[in-house]
């Protein structure tokens, strides 16, 4: 199983989320520290009602707890937007109040 998919797979089964997308971006990064040609930075989007009332910082430990198992050693670096069920970006926004 590729790095990406057990990232899903780990975050599916600790959040069960609406919505996951996990992408690879170590390419962007090579010949920087911690890359690695099987993926060690990555970008994760998740949508999941476990962030309901949820800080910012608590939803990032949820995802790091998750995770524990391939910190260091398989992720070097990892980017997050976490988001509950109905929160909206700031651009999802501003394209809704344009439409309005």
């Amino acid at each position: 199983m590729r790095r990406a998919e057990r990232i899903a797979a780990l975050l599916r089964a600790a959040l069960d989320p609406e919505r996951i997308e996990v992408s690879d971006d170590s390419a962007a990064h090579h010949g920087h520290a911690g890359f690695d040609v099987d993926g060690s930075h990555f970008h994760v989007t998740l949508i999941s009602a476990r962030f309901s009332g949820q800080s910012r910082p608590a939803r990032h430990r949820l995802v790091y707890d998750a995770l524990a198992s391939m910190f260091p050693d398989e992720i070097h670096a990892l980017t997050l937007q976490l988001r509950a069920p109905g929160e909206v970006t700031g651009a999802t926004e501003a394209r809704t109040q344009r439409r309005r």
